[in-house]
């Protein structure tokens, strides 16, 4: 009986772990950055809340978001096999698409190793230098005993909600019509999740040409109130 309750005790600390890295108060910093979804307001693909929600949708299932959630499991993998972290963080670097995009993943990243190290563990040491948010985010829940569906969920819902937020923030939506849109995430967020799970580098690929496409051209955009 003292086994069981050690068990969920470790658990539940675990998931307060990722509730604490995953959260607005965690200070890596990714309110910064839009991911190119300013570009996308700013030239009129995304207009309302239908256009939010969409252009979510894509990411998730064809997108960025889902080969984040891929990086993310080969990292959480490795890394509980006492595997090296190397090769999944220069293949995560170099798959950024633009200057943008590798500046907005490596920053994150770094500000999201400095703040786990309020948690100290030697993965820390592993994922020293710049190094991609998702690869951080897995390699790190994997090493405090977090599930990889779980970590993957809460990375995913970590990002939608930054979206939301930016949708918010540039005036598309209202606070009502983004929590109806997080809402509305859960289900393709937990299937997105499951899916991944069950992938490998070699399921890498992205079908979002525009999204890749405005994400290089917020770079030149003349007026920016976000970084990416």
């Amino acid at each position: 009986m003292a086994e069981l309750h050690a068990e969920e005790g470790a658990g539940r600390q675990g998931l307060l772990r990722l509730m604490a890295w995953l959260s607005p108060a965690f200070p890596v910093g990714g309110f910064s950055y839009s991911a190119g979804m300013e570009s996308a307001v700013v030239e009129g693909h995304v207009g309302d809340g239908d256009g939010v929600e969409a252009w979510l949708g894509v990411l998730l299932a064809h997108g960025g978001l889902r080969n984040d959630a891929i990086l993310l499991a080969e990292a959480h993998r490795l890394q509980g096999e006492g595997r090296s972290l190397e090769e999944v963080v220069s293949l995560a670097t170099v798959l950024a698409g633009s200057a943008e995009r590798h500046a907005e993943t490596t920053r994150l990243g770094e500000a999201f190793v400095k703040a786990a190290a309020a948690w100290p563990h030697p993965v820390l040491d592993a994922l020293a230098g710049p190094v991609p948010y998702s690869v951080a985010v897995g390699a790190i829940a994997s090493a405090h005993g977090i599930p990889l569906v779980d970590a993957i969920a809460a990375f995913l819902h970590a990002q939608v909600s930054q979206y939301v937020s930016v949708a918010i923030r540039l005036g598309v939506i209202g606070q009502t019509r983004g929590l109806a849109i997080l809402a509305a995430a859960e289900t393709p967020i937990l299937k997105t999740s499951w899916e991944v799970s069950r992938l490998g580098l070699d399921d890498l690929g992205s079908a979002t040409i525009i999204a890749d496409t405005l994400s290089m051209r917020h770079e030149v955009q003349y007026s920016r109130l976000f970084q990416s």
